[in-house]
């Protein structure tokens, strides 16, 4: 589906939810109930979150679409740090690569768009559009020796850490533009992210509420949950139905050790926001996965 497209199913959103909002009203007052403010008076945008929500116990929503409507609502309150891709996660090409290599880690790549580093990984000093190189390529009749990179490149856009989902996506279709890389305050590289990561954070599948359709997460048979530890945990929390907390870490791994103030072993087991945390792997100073059941489950098994 076209980005455009995508964007007019948001604006659908945001239409169903105003329409919801204004048939309660009218509907409360059709009883003759009187609406009357409620001290401290919601913001518009938890009386829409409390429309949403009305509607999913009532049975008029369904999860996914409660979700995205959700999402759409969260997108001034998330930054992009908290949906980019870290940059230890980054498929980057050396810019100082032959090109003939070059094109051949664009073809091997599922990317579209790849960003050109020079002397280290993190100094990206222009992003290559496949397409581009392969019309370079084209115009000299496939000559790999005649391809300067750094002319095809263009120019990477550097966005805060902080900017808001809502200001990036405005960004993004102000600039007709689909990637940015990500600083920190001091400049120093963050990650990247694309239009299709914010469009993927408001319209993105979920097959079913018990099972989990989420990249790096799998179920076990005894019910368990295995997850690496890259995970975000808006992600599991969507594809679960689950509540853990999101304010002081964006992924999994980051959760448990911002929990446990360490960097726990391998086989360490931990309890905490009502589910049972065992680390599984540890490489360095990362925990790259991490196996999660309910607390509940833990101490109904659990020896008297």
């Amino acid at each position: 589906m076209k980005v455009e497209a995508l964007v007019a199913v948001i604006c659908v959103l945001l239409a169903l939810i105003a329409l919801a909002l204004i048939f309660r009203h009218r509907l409360l007052a059709a009883f003759g109930l009187e609406l009357q403010e409620i001290e401290p008076q919601q913001s518009a945008h938890d009386e829409l979150r409390g429309t949403v929500a009305d509607l999913h116990r009532e049975g008029g929503v369904v999860k996914q679409d409660r979700d995205r409507m959700g999402a759409l609502l969260d997108l001034h309150e998330l930054e992009v740090s908290d949906v980019m891709v870290h940059r230890l996660n980054m498929r980057s090409v050396n810019a100082d690569n032959a090109p003939e290599a070059v094109v051949r880690e664009i073809l091997q790549s599922p990317h579209t768009r790849m960003p050109l580093w020079r002397g280290a990984t993190d100094n990206i000093v222009g992003v290559l559009h496949a397409k581009d190189l392969l019309r370079a390529l084209n115009d000299v009749g496939n000559d790999f020796s005649q391809i300067d990179v750094m002319k095809v490149a263009s120019k990477p856009w550097f966005v805060p850490d902080t900017t808001t989902l809502q200001e990036q996506l405005n960004a993004f279709l102000r600039r007709k533009a689909h990637f940015a890389l990500v600083v920190d305050e001091y400049g120093e590289l963050e990650g990247l992210v694309t239009l299709e990561d914010i469009i993927e954070e408001i319209v993105g599948e979920i097959a079913d509420e018990h099972d989990v359709d989420v990249q790096g997460v799998r179920q076990e048979s005894d019910g368990s949950i295995v997850v690496d530890g890259s995970v975000p945990i808006r992600d599991l929390n969507r594809a679960l139905d689950w509540e853990l907390p999101d304010d002081e870490a964006v992924t999994i791994a980051g959760l448990v050790i911002h929990e446990t103030q360490s960097i726990p072993e391998e086989k360490q087991a931990f309890t905490f926001h009502g589910k049972r945390f065992i680390v599984m792997k540890r490489d360095k100073n990362r925990i790259t996965r991490i196996r999660i059941r309910p607390a509940l489950e833990v101490a109904e098994t659990a020896p008297r």
